[in-house]
Order: structure tokens, then sequence, then C-alpha cells
């Protein structure tokens, strides 16, 4: 979903790269992401765990990490492996960077994409490739007994044992996209808009009848996100029950604004891993009689 949005804000790759890390600096510091001229890129702290040969990677929607954790893991990471050409910086707890005055040529894969995954398939590659898993290697051995670890580990919680480099470039002094206002509760579409200079944002209202309630026209980018931590993690349950709850709030009243002229045109845009798909709906569409339509759930089936 990251590559989708940087494509609706006209973003182009950097060195091989999507600028990711750059534009989350407007949401997490606001001042570098106007004034740093230095190479950024997250290094977010991620729980890997050894299965038969492969490596699977889970990042912090399994765990949570308190700001004080945060901060002594960086404080040790920068003692140990840090200098004044490579620093690592904590913004949010969740969301950690490394800053570097000059691009790497190595290409990185985003964190959503390697999330419940053999993470030897993705690792960094590139001209520099072998500096960075050196770096990755050692940011391990340092992570594995560390203190905020061994603590971690005494209260059953997951421990943060690694990092995964990804999403970096370089400050963008310009960003445009065709939308005029974005809904969503995703930290990176909130970023593109207070990156962009011509488009508002506002958190994502409960159901269409709130967002229909504000009165405001225009082209709208409405980010619905919710399904894809289930997806990722493969919890079939909540994804269904969570995808009932979009269709009761969402896809229902949605068909019904555009059936009374409250919506003059809809793109319901659909991604996997792959590639991503458009479906363009207008008030016209619902008067094609041989196109039937029926909600996701018209029954509830008893499995045993």
């Amino acid at each position: 979903m990251e590559i989708w949005l940087c494509k609706q804000f006209n973003l182009e790759q950097q060195h091989g790269n999507w600028p990711i890390a750059p534009v989350m600096l407007h949401l997490d510091a606001p001042v570098l992401a106007k004034t740093s001229k230095d190479f950024w890129m997250r290094a977010d702290p991620v729980h890997l765990r050894i299965e038969q040969n492969h490596i699977m990677l889970a990042d912090s929607q399994s765990f949570e990490i308190s700001p004080e954790e945060a901060e002594q893991l960086i404080q040790d990471l920068n003692h140990n492996l840090g200098n004044q050409d490579f620093i690592f910086t904590a913004f949010h707890p969740h969301r950690w960077y490394i800053r570097i005055p000059k691009a790497p040529e190595i290409l990185t894969h985003t964190l959503s994409h390697v999330t419940c995954k053999n993470i030897n398939d993705f690792l960094p590659a590139g001209k520099d490739s072998i500096i960075w898993h050196k770096i990755f290697n050692e940011v391990q051995m340092l992570l594995h007994e560390h203190p905020v670890n061994q603590a971690r580990e005494s209260r059953g919680e997951l421990i943060i044992n690694s990092i995964w480099p990804w999403g970096g470039g370089n400050i963008l002094r310009s960003i445009h996209t065709p939308y005029t206002h974005a809904w969503s509760n995703n930290d990176f579409s909130q970023s593109l808009a207070l990156a962009a200079s011509n488009i508002n944002y506002s958190n994502l209202p409960r159901d269409v009848n709130k967002w229909l309630q504000t009165k405001i026209s225009g082209n709208h980018l409405v980010v619905l996100d919710s399904l894809r931590s289930q997806a990722i993690y493969k919890n079939a349950y909540e994804w269904r029950e969570t995808l009932r709850n979009l269709e009761h709030n969402w896809f229902l009243p949605l068909y019904t604004a555009i059936k009374n002229g409250k919506i003059k045109q809809l793109t319901i845009t659909t991604s996997n891993e792959s590639a991503s798909h458009d479906f363009v709906i207008t008030r016209s569409d619902l008067w094609k009689f041989w196109l039937f339509s029926k909600p996701l759930f018209t029954h509830s089936r008893k499995i045993n």
C-alpha cells in the first residue's frame, strides 16, 4: 500500500527505493523534514524468529515498545555502532531511522512486504549490500542479550532482536497529488498529506454518514486499511469480522450515496503483493440491470 500511495502523490524511487523515511519525517520530525540534507532510512524494530531453515519477521503490530525502551536501545546502538556519519534515531517508539550523509547503493523491501515472511529472500541487495548485511548482524548481536530484552522476556513479551532497513531517500521539496482531501488513520497517508502543498487531511470517520456530514466537496482519498494486519498475519476470523464491518459502515452506504447522487464517481482500489486493481462506479452504472448486486455477506454458514 505504501508504494501505491507514493504513486498517488507522484513520488518516484530514489536509488531504487521508495522514499518512505523522508516523507514520514513530516509527521515525526517536521523541522528536519524541511531542513535536512542527509539521506534518511527507516530502521524499524522487529522480532525475528528462526523456524527450521527460515527466519520469520514480525513487526510492531505484534508487540508494544515503550518510549523508554526505544530510547535505551537507540542509545546503545549509537554507542556501539553509530558515528558522526551514521546515527540511529527513534522519533517514535515503533518508527526508527538511520541518518547518513550519502545514499548507499542498496535496494530494500518495504517492512509490510516482508512481515510474516522468510527475510532471507528480502535482505538488502546492491553494491553496498555486504556493508549492510554486516550492520544487520552486528545489531542482532547487540540486541540479543540486551537488558531491555531480558526484561521483556521475563514479562513474556516478544524481544526486539533486530531492525529492518527500508524506505530510504532524501528530503523531497515538492509533492503534489490530484486529491484535495485525504481521510485516513494511516500514519504514512497523514505524512504524505503534510508533505504535499495542495491537500487537506482528516482522521477517518466512523462511517460513510459521518463522512458525508462534513459536506466537503472535491476529489477525496479515503484509506480503508483495517484488513491489512489480519491479512498479513493470516487471522481469518478477525479478517472476516473486519470485512463485515466495512460492508456495513462503508460499502453499502457508499452504494446508497451513489444511488442518491451524493457521490458522482467512486473508484475502489484493491491491491495485493504484485498488483493493484481499480473498480470505477458511477450513478449510471446502477441502471445496468443485467449486473446483479448483492451484499458481501448474504448469509452465515455454520462450520463444524
